[in-house]
């Protein structure tokens, strides 16, 4: 099944939502990087939330960028979207290998340590918006629901969540979240954290064949649900030769000549998707002549 966002709006626009499956994507970026399990969780649930927050914005051109700064293993993590259901990721160590946490789980709150998250939103003004958190609990979904409270003034639940199989590649993600506006009664509120409580765990959901659609069914009970979109999601990586030789011609002319002089092509790596791009001496000469003109 293809991975798409929905969003909906309930209790006549007092509560919208969005609830996305996300396991090619999340599956794309375990493959591109090749992370450890843990790294997949933590990266696919950043990439989800990235998927339906980059959604939210209005305008074509507007990007999104999460930056997780930690001080764990994971050594953060950074995806950025647009508004149109593309994202990308990369985390800083791919191969963090942890026990379990407590739970049994995937110990993503170690993966990731103690830090903050910076939301970083261009929407084309002349300074991007930025907000940053303290992280509170490191698993990501926690983290971002007290980013909304506190920085966006939105009461918000989040929920993410990622499923591996035993070979070590994604079995289900997906997430959900939930945003009240200003105007909310106390009543739907109040009916609101009584459906949330019932909700064990996004991944649990998936794999019982819950769909998007069905999830927010479930979040939002006794409520009139409007979906008011469906909108396909994906890893995708906007990367290309051209972008990258334009990333070798701002190293200078100096460090493009010391390169030539070498007599060694060079290789250089996206973050974001983990491709290589090999440029040949007779290729750098040919940069170097275009620095120089320009």
């Amino acid at each position: 099944m293809a991975d798409y966002i929905v969003r909906a709006t309930a209790a006549n626009s007092q509560i919208r939502a969005f609830a996305a499956t996300t396991r090619n994507l999340a599956e794309h970026a375990r493959a591109a990087h090749n992370t450890s399990p843990v790294a997949t969780a933590a990266l696919g649930r950043l990439l989800t939330a990235g998927s339906m927050m980059g959604v939210m914005m209005k305008g074509d051109k507007d990007l999104l960028t999460l930056q997780v700064k930690a001080g764990g293993p994971l050594e953060g993590i950074t995806v950025t979207a647009d508004s149109k259901g593309n994202v990308k990721g990369y985390v800083g160590n791919p191969n963090v290998i942890l026990h379990a946490n407590d739970k049994g789980k995937l110990d993503v709150a170690g993966a990731v340590g103690v830090g903050f998250m910076n939301v970083i939103k261009d929407m084309g003004l002349k300074e991007p918006y930025v907000g940053q958190t303290v992280l509170q609990t490191s698993e990501i979904a926690e983290d971002l629901t007290y980013y909304f409270a506190t920085s966006e003034q939105v009461p918000s639940s989040v929920g993410l969540g990622v499923l591996m199989e035993k070979d070590n590649t994604v079995k289900q993600a997906g997430g959900f979240i939930i945003q009240l506006m200003p105007f909310t009664e106390e009543k739907v509120i109040s009916r609101l954290e009584e459906n949330l409580k019932n909700v064990t765990s996004v991944t649990t959901m998936l794999e019982e064949g819950h769909t998007p659609q069905s999830l927010l069914e479930i979040l939002l009970n006794g409520f009139d649900i409007e979906i008011n979109e469906t909108i396909p999601t994906q890893f995708y990586c906007n990367c290309n030769k051209d972008r990258v030789e334009r990333a070798l011609i701002s190293v200078g002319r100096k460090e493009l000549q010391d390169m030539i002089n070498e007599g060694k092509e060079i290789e250089m790596n996206c973050h974001f998707c983990n491709r290589n791009y090999t440029f040949s001496v007779e290729e750098m000469k040919n940069i170097l002549k275009r620095c120089k003109r320009g």
